[in-house]
C-alpha cells in the first residue's frame, strides 16, 4: 500500500474531505443551536373571543423551547391546541427571528347534552360557556348528524320565527324538537325536513287560529298532524272515567301535511 502513491493520494483527499465536512457540520450545529438566533417575537393572529392573553403567555413561557432553528413546530402547535376553545393552529417561522401563530377558535352553536359543546362542524369540545345555547342529544358518535339535522330543521322553521331550543335524535334515528322551550314537535324518521316544511306552510291556517294553548304536535301522519290540547274538554255526555292525559286532537289543515 505504502508503495502506491496514487492510492495514498486518494486516501489523503478522502480524509481531507471528511475533515472539511465534519468541520462544516460542527459549525452548522453550533450556529443552529447558538443563542445568537433566538425567537424574539411571536405574532398571534385569529378572531379570538375566548382565549385570553394570559393563556397565550403561559404557553409561550412554559411550552416553547429552542432557538429559531430548533423550535419544534409540531410540538408548538400541539401546545396551543391544548387550550380550551382552540380548534386548529398553524405555526410558521419568519426569518430572521419571528414566529407566526394562527389560531382558529371553536364557535359553539349548541350543547351536547350535559357533557360538552358542539361547533358548526359537528365537533364536540370541552369548554365553559355562559351563553344561552340550544341543547342537542343523540346516540354516541352522531354529533355531526345531529348538528346537520339541527341546522336543516332550524332553517325550515325560520318562516315561523321560531327556533329549536332542544333537539333529540333517537336510537331509531327519529327526530323530536322543542320550539322556544314550550312546544314539543314529534317529527319522526323519514323526510324530516319536508315534514317540518309542510308543517310551517300549514301553521298559519291551522294552529295559529286555535283559541287555546297547545303543547305537543305530532307530524307522523300522512295527511295531517295531531295536536295535544292540555285545556281541551270533550262535550258533555254520559259519565265516563276521566282520561289519563290530555287528548290528542287530529288536525287536517287546509294545506295538507
Amino acid at each position: 500500500m505504502w508503495d502506491k502513491p496514487q492510492l495514498l493520494l486518494w486516501l489523503a483527499n478522502l480524509l481531507t474531505a471528511l475533515a472539511v465536512l465534519l468541520l462544516f457540520y460542527s459549525l452548522l450545529f453550533l450556529a443552529v443551536h447558538s443563542p445568537l438566533f433566538p425567537v424574539k417575537s411571536i405574532k398571534v393572529d385569529g378572531n379570538l373571543e375566548h382565549i385570553t392573553r394570559q393563556q397565550l403567555q403561559y404557553v409561550v413561557k412554559n411550552e416553547l423551547k429552542g432557538t429559531f432553528f430548533t423550535l419544534n413546530l409540531d410540538k408548538t402547535r400541539q401546545a396551543f391546541e391544548k387550550l380550551p376553545w382552540v380548534r386548529k393552529v398553524e405555526v410558521r417561522r419568519r426569518w430572521p427571528d419571528r414566529l407566526e401563530v394562527n389560531i382558529e377558535e371553536h364557535r359553539a352553536i349548541a350543547r351536547w347534552g350535559t357533557v360538552g359543546l358542539l361547533n358548526q362542524y359537528g365537533e364536540r369540545f370541552d369548554a365553559a360557556s355562559n351563553d344561552v345555547l340550544p341543547v342537542l342529544e343523540g346516540p354516541e358518535g352522531t354529533e355531526k348528524e345531529v348538528v346537520d339535522g339541527y341546522l336543516a330543521l332550524n332553517a325550515a322553521l325560520q318562516p315561523l320565527g321560531k327556533k329549536a331550543t332542544h333537539l333529540w335524535l333517537s336510537e331509531r334515528r327519529a327526530w323530536r324538537i322543542q320550539l322556544d322551550k314550550q312546544l314539543i314537535v314529534e317529527v319522526g324518521r323519514d323526510n324530516a325536513r319536508e315534514r317540518v316544511q309542510r308543517f310551517v306552510a300549514a301553521y298559519p291556517h291551522s294552529l295559529a287560529r286555535l283559541q287555546q294553548p297547545f303543547e305537543y304536535v305530532d307530524l307522523r301522519y300522512p295527511n295531517g298532524f295531531a295536536v295535544r290540547l292540555p285545556d281541551f274538554r270533550p262535550a258533555s255526555g254520559p259519565a265516563s272515567a276521566p282520561a289519563a292525559r290530555p287528548p290528542v286532537k287530529p288536525v287536517v289543515p287546509r294545506a295538507s301535511v
